[in-house]
Formats: structure tokens, sequence, C-alpha cells
């Protein structure tokens, strides 16, 4: 996946991971030139990060702050820095939806590093990012689903997850013709993740789409 990425989305332990995990991870981004950004979550091993935790704000900033901070000393060692930050899972989604979690979200990155953007399609977090003077990079998925009101369909209804190649290099190069998503994101846990985000390079490269990192 990192000889076809430019920017890799990186667990740092909460959801996924481990220290030597994130250590091999980031020394491999590091090599390929591939950009590291730090994937933050709810501390939620058991349930991936994706199921939704009413976490107290102060706890949620302390948590995202945590995680960055372990993942971009990993990184230094190994010659490279965190250089965004992304939610990750139900944190992600919470963040369009509950102003409580989307400013203690915003307030720990800018606590940490306000020059760190943070990937993210909208929502609550828009404002309490604009508001710390955090860089929004809008982004979208090349798989998955969307409803005709532009969210995500949920991952247990059907057909949520695109599995087929062609169809995600082909969702990919459409919305990157939108001029609406600055960076495309293809998940690298789902079957088949390789392939897709082949097919998106070759998509784009077809739609004459010049990929590069968003910073």
């Amino acid at each position: 996946m990192l000889e076809v990425v430019t920017s890799a989305n990186i667990a740092c332990g909460f959801h996924a991971g481990d220290p030597a995990t994130l250590w091999e991870t980031c020394a491999a981004a590091a090599r390929a030139g591939v950009v590291v950004g730090a994937q933050v979550s709810y501390p939620d091993l058991l349930g991936f990060g994706r199921r939704f935790i009413d976490i107290a704000p102060n706890d949620l900033a302390a948590a995202v702050v945590y995680q960055i901070g372990a993942l971009d000393a990993i990184a230094r060692c190994v010659g490279s820095r965190v250089r965004y930050v992304k939610a990750h899972g139900a944190l992600y989604h919470a963040l369009t939806e509950h102003e409580a979690q989307a400013e203690a979200f915003a307030e720990a990155v800018a606590d940490f590093d306000a020059r760190l953007p943070v990937l993210h399609y909208g929502g609550a977090i828009t404002a309490k990012a604009e508001a710390r003077g955090l860089r929004l990079v809008a982004e979208a998925y090349a798989d998955r689903a969307y409803t005709p009101q532009g969210r995500l369909v949920p991952r247990g209804e059907p057909g949520a997850v695109l599995a087929d190649p062609a169809a995600v290099g082909e969702q990919a190069a459409r919305l990157a013709r939108g001029g609406k998503a600055e960076s495309i994101c293809v998940h690298g846990d789902t079957p088949g993740a390789v392939a897709a985000a082949r097919a998106v390079r070759k998509a784009l490269a077809e739609a004459e789409v010049e990929v590069r990192p968003f910073l």
C-alpha cells in the first residue's frame, strides 16, 4: 500500500497498532517518501474504534494529544514526523454532529501543533477547527458508498463498502473531477485494499488528475 499512496493514516494504538508496529510502519513510510498522518480514535481496541463512546471532552482531548505525540515521537526517530491528523471510525463520524467532542478534538490538535491540518468532510468540526486556526482538508472516500445527501452509508447497510476495484477507481476519478475533495481515502483494512488503491491511481492518471500529498 505504501508503494501506491502519497499519505498514510497510521493508527496510534487506541483502535489498532502497538509500538513496534507503529515504528515499522513509520519507517516504511519514511523510506517510501509517504507523508505520515496520525489516525486517532476512541480508546476502543476491541471494537476497532467503530463504536461511539460518550467520553468526557477533557478525556478525549488528552487521548488525542497522547496519540499524536506517541506517533510523532516514533516518526521522528525514523526520519519523519506527523504532518496531519485524522479521526478514525466512530470518532470521525461524531465530529460531524457532536459539538462537545468536536470542540475537544480541535482544541487538542491546536494545543499540540496548530500547523497540523485536520482531514474531515465537514459538520461541527468545521467551525471548531476554523476558530483555532486549523486547516480543514476536505476528504472523500473512494471505497465507501454515499447517500444522496452526501453522507457515508452506514457500514451495517448493504453496499456500504465498495469491493470492486474498478468501481472504486471510477468513484475516485469522479470525486477528484468534482473538485470538492483535496484528499481521497482508500481503507487499508478492506480486503483487496492494495488492488483498490492501484485502481484509484490508474483511474486518476487516466483522468489526468495529478496525485500528490495535499500538504
